[in-house]
């Protein structure tokens, strides 16, 4: 068996001393690859990409990146590691004061250091690269337009470019389309499974949209109660198997993943910015749904 690019081992993450966002999560996600997560709320999708990215750390198992063991890394380590790791959000985590370019070149700042990312100190070459992904996403014509006049979709759409000028081997993307319009959400899916299949960067996506996973992944996780419940191909998963993901169980641990308030980031670095749990500073999370 080849090397995964991430490989995720036993992973638990438990609150309080005992009640348990993951219990026991084992899985692997191809380079390339493109893997969806469902569940229902609470059943432990978000701590899981945030243990991923270390943005909380977990309690038992280990997460192995792109062959580097990094349930441990700290300071510079953890930021270097980041840099490859891109994230997006539900709610965007724009600063809607800033133009669709000035966003995307956030993207850049696990690569500047802390002085030079304050000032906003970017190479040209940074800029054209910001510009191509916007391009990309097909928003070059709204480069200089501040977000707060973006609906939902070309918000996301901002996320997307900030996270492919990172240069990175893995998207996390949690809930990208729970805010936005059937069409938007389709844009946006459209846009993630193109960096799968053109670009070789492997996206890990949280999802309440089934009939999206179904027909956009590559292979599908489905959690329940913090556990794995299911993990193969779209055409395995039947409509008996989906319902009892989301069946209702009064007995399994359901804590809401966007109250945990251990979810800030471990270690404080212009690039953790991009990846905490709240709204940047001058941004909102008023989530349009054009």
């Amino acid at each position: 068996m080849t090397e995964a690019l991430l490989e995720v081992r036993g992973l638990t993450k438990s609150y309080d001393g005992w009640s348990k966002a993951l219990g026991d999560v084992s899985m692997r996600v191809e380079r390339g690859e493109f893997v969806s997560v469902i569940g229902s709320s609470g059943a432990g999708k978000s701590t899981l990409l945030r243990c991923v990215n270390r943005l909380i750390n977990p309690t038992q198992g280990s997460v192995v990146f792109d062959g580097r063991d990094i349930t441990h890394v700290r300071g510079r380590d953890l930021r270097q590691v980041r840099r490859r790791i891109s994230m997006i959000f539900q709610h965007y985590n724009l600063v809607y004061r800033a133009t669709s370019i000035e966003n995307v070149l956030q993207g850049r700042l696990g690569y500047k250091s802390t002085a030079a990312g304050a000032l906003g100190l970017f190479s040209e070459a940074e800029k054209r690269r910001a510009f191509e992904a916007l391009d990309q996403v097909g928003l070059a014509d709204f480069a200089y337009t501040r977000t707060d006049q973006l609906s939902g979709g070309q918000k996301q759409r901002v996320g997307i470019a900030r996270a492919l000028v990172q240069d990175p081997l893995l998207i996390l993307a949690d809930e990208p389309i729970a805010s936005l319009d059937p069409k938007s959400s389709r844009t946006v899916m459209e846009h993630l499974r193109w960096a799968a299949d053109e670009l070789g960067i492997a996206c890990l996506v949280n999802l309440h949209q089934v009939d999206f996973a179904l027909e956009f992944s590559d292979r599908i996780v489905g959690l329940k109660g913090g556990k794995m419940v299911f993990d193969g191909l779209p055409g395995d998963l039947d409509e008996k198997t989906a319902a009892a993901i989301y069946a209702t169980n009064e007995e399994d641990p359901a804590p809401n993943d966007d109250d945990d308030p251990s979810t800030a980031p471990d270690d404080s670095d212009p690039s953790a910015v991009l990846v905490e749990c709240g709204e940047p500073k001058g941004s909102s999370a008023t989530g349009e749904a054009a």
